[in-house]
């Protein structure tokens, strides 16, 4: 099976792919460019900011939670108007948003990084009912944020150990207990980017470097994988009519002259259904 390219845009940092349901669309961001992305049909859309952004849930038809480096805010897709929810480590100049996305009790999810990477200067956060709650800290690359179909999971990675972790939740979505290691790619030093889980329960992570997006079985065992013509792919995510479209993100950041296909987004049809994202609840 082999990708398709869905905007031939070169991302220098794509990320953050979100289908919103309602109004069947895919959104996505260039980090370093601080552009929110999206296509109607065969016209490209974009936006400016004036600070990074990285990853969003959706509210309503028009208006999406996005994170940035200073805040989370509501951002209305027709007035482009910004309504701030809370800060996000706005007080801290080395640090940036990451990898994020909405948790089935509409809480959001969303990790911190340095923005070069600086060792440790990264967590991973949870807004919920008003209040932004730190959950894991001491993280140099936020990544991995997903759930799984039963309410029991969620799964999340510091990319640079090369493992994704699982910890389990409780009845209001908050982690319950210690994180366990759900897939460990440090024999075979792959960088586990963001993924995404399926109606199945399989994970499907994006491994910057190695130009596929793999899945795994609900006990961490590896099915398979789809090949893709970006190196650095970033982050999957699921839509289309019937949510058997994977997306796909990636970069050109850190390549030496980057070929044309970096940096696009991509995607391809599958026969496995993927999850709905869930509606962020402010």
């Amino acid at each position: 099976m082999s990708m398709q390219v869905f905007d031939n845009r070169n991302c220098a940092l794509g990320e953050g792919p979100l289908w919103h349901p309602v109004r069947q669309q895919l959104f996505w961001f260039d980090i370093n460019a601080k552009k929110l992305l999206s296509r109607d049909g065969a016209r490209a859309l974009e936006w400016q900011f004036d600070r990074h952004v990285s990853a969003a849930g959706w509210v309503s038809a028009d208006e999406l939670l996005i994170a940035s480096e200073t805040d989370l805010f509501v951002f209305d897709l027709n007035s482009e108007s910004q309504t701030r929810i809370a800060p996000l480590e706005a007080e801290n100049e080395t640090t940036r948003s990451n990898d994020g996305r909405a948790d089935p009790w509409g809480g959001f999810w969303i990790g911190t990084m340095g923005k070069s990477a600086e060792p440790g200067a990264g967590a991973i956060y949870r807004y919920f009912m008003g209040e932004v709650r730190k959950l894991f800290d001491g993280i140099t690359i936020s990544n991995a944020i997903c759930f799984s179909p039963d309410r029991r999971f969620a799964y999340y990675c510091d990319t640079r150990m090369w493992q994704i972790m699982r910890t389990s939740l409780d009845e209001h979505g908050w982690p319950a207990g210690i994180s366990e290691i759900f897939i460990d790619l440090t024999a075979e030093a792959l960088n586990p980017d963001g993924a995404v889980i399926d109606a199945e329960g399989c994970l499907w992570s994006a491994q910057w470097g190695a130009a596929r997006v793999a899945r795994y079985s609900p006990e961490g065992q590896f099915l398979s994988a789809i090949e893709c013509p970006a190196l650095h792919t970033s982050c999957p995510a699921f839509g289309g009519a019937e949510l058997q479209t994977l997306f796909v993100t990636s970069a050109t950041q850190d390549l030496e002259a980057p070929a044309p296909e970096q940096g696009r987004t991509y995607m391809a049809e599958l026969a496995i259904k993927g999850q709905s994202e869930h509606q962020v609840s402010l």
